[in-house]
């Protein structure tokens, strides 16, 4: 069961229309929103990845060009070197050749030159097969022969080609400026004998690493990326000082020329973008932090869900401020059809907007115009027909002949001496000459007592000793007028339903009070009483019956038909309902019948009836041609 109010709950058609509008403003704005969002950021975050390592492989080639650029300069150099015709001399003829000052001056400025030209030369030096050596700035730490040297074998195996060596590492070889084997880094070439392929000589050169650095130094990666250079074996050839490795501890993936790969170092997930230079052999590697291009992402997934935060926001506020304004009217719409469901006919709808609702706002009102016309139309309709029907009725009964022959059977009964019958028939004669009224629907109160006073008579000498009656009625109310025939069906009530099915004799007391402007007409009597149920039933029936004002005319009148048919209730609420019905016809819900009754205790019917006198009498004065008013 609760399942099934759960399901009920959110099938979309069970939803009011204001809820429906919401969810579907939010539908259209919000979710295009979300699904845009998360596309762009999934878009961006992929763009700036691709960016960020283009850009780095970028600075990368730009540093390798440099590198590069550097590298050949120095090849250049030990070219120019070999070719000069003072070192082939002095690789030929060792120190006889430059003996004479004159030629030592010679090539001491022409290696000079080199340095003067070049910045990034830190020193030059020629070495011969035999140990003797020739350099400006360059000497041997001790009287070792230098062609032991492991660069210069390493030199000789390369044959003449240019080679980068590193960083020296306890080599015989110092300079005058005493640089750091951290501050250089050496190259050497093989010179060699175009005709025997012998080797002449060596020449080694030192590169300043202040070169490599000013090169790699000023490129910054992220917040803090930054660019190292390895050799070949995976040795730093340049590192900044916020290195955090001193050489890269993973042969590079596939030995590829440029590639990425991520390595955790210190706990620090790190992401290493590297591009290989084939002349120099040298790896130019950009270091950053994972962390760093992530959080360049995360920014920009902070402003794209600040965006969409603030787009859901408007959505949200225009969804509720356009569902606000199309529901609202369309709301009050069905609470003004509310009030005209509880009777409220007099309601009417501001006719101030001009879109479909408004327009339907117009067609209501005109609706309830044309109902509020037909109902009392219909009234008035009934009215007339329940008049005429009584004029119908009267007109057949020839009120003259039957005075005339009821005259004539008294005469006759006193004549013979039969005194009962003549009080009979005289009663009778009184009974149907103030019904009939001529035709007046209002007649004096005194008129209305003097007709219960005969038909009380006229019970009385049928029941013999079992019916007794008492009417009190004060003489100030003579001046005032009543409904005809309102007394009678209650008396005849209290007779048939109260005395007749008690036992022993009863007692039925009429009485008129004057009461707050209000006259109340009270028969009482002492015989069987009603259980609960039939007073209900007939309290309900007396309820259920219309006024002139109460627009539910035909759902009443169905309640009446249903509590009518109550077995117990049925005979005894005709003449009631009867009466109930004409005097709230006449004057409305205010005025009518109340019973209280209790078993075995006897029953007390009250009638609540306006005051009316005659023309020209009192404040309350009413005419009476107007009484019988809608």
């Amino acid at each position: 069961m609760v399942f099934k109010q759960l399901r009920k709950s959110f099938q979309l058609n069970n939803w009011s229309i204001r809820y429906k509008l919401i969810f579907h403003f939010l539908l259209i704005s919000i979710l295009p929103s979300l699904v845009i969002g998360l596309l762009m950021g999934w878009i961006v975050n992929g763009i700036v990845e691709k960016q960020v390592n283009g850009h780095t492989m970028q600075l990368i080639d730009n540093v390798n060009k440099s590198l590069d650029y550097y590298a050949g300069n120095i090849q250049n150099i030990s070219y120019f070197i070999s070719m000069n015709p003072e070192i082939q001399a002095f690789l030929s003829e060792g120190k006889k050749a430059i003996d004479d000052d004159h030629e030592e001056y010679r090539m001491s400025k022409f290696l000079q030159g080199f340095t003067s030209l070049y910045s990034e030369v830190a020193g030059i030096i020629v070495v011969r097969p035999n140990g003797d050596y020739f350099s400006n700035e360059m000497y041997a730490r001790t009287g070792d022969s230098l062609a032991k040297e492991s660069w210069y074998q390493e030199a000789v195996e390369a044959k003449g080609i240019f080679k980068i060596i590193g960083h020296p590492a306890n080599r015989n070889v110092t300079t005058h400026s005493n640089y750091k084997d951290s501050e250089v880094v050496s190259v050497v070439r093989a010179i060699q004998d175009p005709d025997t392929q012998k080797t002449l000589g060596v020449v080694l050169i030192d590169l300043k690493l202040r070169v490599i650095a000013e090169t790699v130094r000023d490129v910054r990666l992220g917040k803090s990326g930054y660019l190292m250079v390895i050799d070949d074996k995976g040795e730093s050839i340049y590192a900044p000082k916020n290195s955090r490795i001193g050489s890269l501890g993973v042969a590079l993936p596939g030995q590829q020329l440029s590639g990425m790969f991520a390595q955790t170092v210190g706990g620090q997930k790190l992401q290493f973008i590297y591009q290989k230079s084939s002349f120099t052999n040298w790896t130019t590697v950009g270091v950053f932090a994972v962390q760093d291009s992530v959080q360049e992402i995360k920014d920009i997934n902070l402003y794209l869900v600040t965006f969409v935060f603030i787009v859901c926001m408007l959505g949200i506020a225009a969804s509720y401020y356009l569902s606000h304004s199309i529901s609202r009217p369309i709301s009050q719409l069905a609470s003004f059809m509310r009030k005209v469901e509880e009777g409220n006919m007099s309601i009417r709808i501001p006719e101030e907007r001009e879109d479909e609702i408004g327009l339907l706002g117009r067609s209501f009102n005109k609706m309830l115009s044309q109902m509020t016309r037909l109902i009392s139309q219909v009234w008035a309709e009934q009215r007339l027909k329940r008049e005429a029907e009584l004029r119908s009725l009267q007109a057949h009964i020839q009120p003259h002949f039957l005075y005339n022959t009821l005259d004539t059977i008294q005469w006759l009964a006193r004549k013979d001496g039969a005194k009962e019958a003549t009080e009979m028939v005289e009663a009778l004669s009184k009974l149907f000459r103030i019904g009939l009224s001529k035709g007046q629907e209002m007649i004096p109160l005194a008129d209305e007592i003097e007709h219960i006073r005969s038909y009380l008579k006229i019970q009385q000498t049928r029941y013999k000793d079992k019916l007794n009656y008492n009417i009190e009625v004060d003489g100030s109310s003579d001046s005032l007028f009543v409904l005809k025939l309102i007394l009678q069906p209650l008396v005849e009530n209290a007779i048939y339903h109260g005395i007749k099915e008690r036992r022993g004799p009863g007692m039925i007391t009429i009485r008129a009070i004057i009461s707050e402007e209000i006259l109340e007409l009270v028969i009482q009597d002492d015989g069987a009483g009603m259980t609960e149920a039939r007073l209900e039933a007939l309290q309900a029936v007396l309820q259920a019956v219309p006024s002139v004002h109460e627009a539910h005319a035909a759902q009443k009148a169905a309640a009446v038909a249903a509590a009518s048919n109550h077995p117990q209730g049925q005979a005894a609420s005709y003449g009631l309902r009867n009466v109930q019905e004409r005097i709230r016809l006449s004057f409305g819900e205010t005025y009518g019948i109340a019973i209280e009754s209790k078993e075995k205790a006897g029953t007390t019917v009250i009638i609540k009836h306006p005051i009316i006198h005659r023309k020209g009498q009192g404040t309350h004065d009413t005419h009476m041609e107007g009484v019988n008013r809608g």
